[in-house]
């Protein structure tokens, strides 16, 4: 993610989470008007990394049904990924029924603010059958008569991300004619990209990590998030095929350290090299820079539960082409 020039363009954040939104859109040039977090660990989280952002955080200013998004009215853009384990697969996939469903909360905050663009992040899992007339009535119907909107999934390898991770977005235009200059993020990698061709080459788990060759290295299978599973759980992951391929990698996802020094120190007894916190947020397509705070579930959760960096960065960038930002 190379940091773009100002683009004169404005964006209201909700969901925020670990940032990784927020900092997709900040390095494509928008300026932050205000993020909206109910945790309270993640607003300290974005208060750290980034002091001189408007973080509303806690129950009290987080929590996005008390709020009167009025006043953010004349916003360019409003992104957000609305709580996703209502229709995740590897949750109970309870949807409109599920207390963590926040997207009419999101649909409110569009109408009342009424951007030029909005952007909302979810699993794939929402494009399921089942979900079909929720995503219509919940989502399509209230916004369909003022946006145009498209829906397509993106793939968090496809944009350098070294870990197999899939989301499906939606983005509305209100006017037709930035709609109709929208066009969605193309690919930037690629398993069979050339040294000198249009696409460059996939980053790989081990290769990403700086760890020697092995003869096997592939993207990373999705890290789940620390907020999930058994409580306060520092692992990452998620099934047993993933089992499977962070054993070719000699990777051990389990136990993630604080510090890379603590997992040094700690090698699991296969002689697998253990990830630090670091280490996932890496792998989640973070900055170096970009830190966490709280305990490691709780790192490991906002890492988790982020929109990938460099494809937010992708969104972001398309979206501010089809305002017009670039002309």
């Amino acid at each position: 993610m190379p940091q773009l020039e100002a683009n004169g363009l404005t964006c209201l954040s909700l969901f925020s989470g670990g940032g990784g939104l927020d900092l997709g859109f900040e390095r494509a040039g928008f300026d932050h008007i205000a993020s909206f977090e109910l945790l309270d660990v993640c607003g300290e989280t974005l208060r750290a990394n980034r002091p001189d952002w408007d973080v509303r955080s806690g129950e009290n200013d987080g929590d996005v049904r008390r709020a009167r998004f009025t006043q953010f009215r004349g916003v360019d853009v409003v992104h957000g990924g609305p709580p996703c384990q209502p229709f995740s697969i590897a949750g109970k996939q309870a949807g409109a029924e599920d207390p963590r469903n926040m997207w009419g909360e999101f649909v409110r905050c569009v109408l009342q603010t009424r951007p030029r663009a909005f952007i909302a992040e979810n699993v794939p899992g929402l494009l399921d059958k089942k979900f079909e007339s929720f995503v219509q009535e919940v989502i399509i119907d209230p916004l369909a008569s003022n946006y145009t909107i498209f829906k397509f999934r993106l793939a968090a390898h496809d944009f350098g991300v070294p870990q197999a991770r899939r989301r499906v977005f939606f983005v509305g235009f209100r006017a037709a004619r930035d709609a109709s200059r929208f066009r969605e993020p193309a690919p930037t990698h690629a398993d069979d990209a050339g040294v000198f061709g249009p696409l460059l080459p996939r980053n790989t788990a081990r290769k990403s990590l700086g760890l020697p060759e092995i003869g096997y290295d592939v993207v990373s299978p999705t890290l789940r998030s620390g907020f999930t599973g058994p409580r306060n759980t520092t692992g990452v992951i998620n099934s047993k095929a993933a089992l499977k391929v962070w054993n070719e990698l000699q990777i051990w996802p389990n136990g993630v350290q604080p510090t890379h020094a603590m997992a040094l120190a700690y090698p699991p007894e296969n002689g697998h090299f253990r990830l630090s916190v670091a280490d996932c947020a890496l792998l989640q397509g973070f900055p170096q820079q970009w830190k966490f705070s709280g305990a490691v579930y709780q790192a490991l959760g906002q890492i988790g539960n982020s929109v990938c960096p460099p494809v937010g960065f992708a969104v972001a960038r398309e979206v501010a082409a089809a305002l017009g930002a670039y002309q």
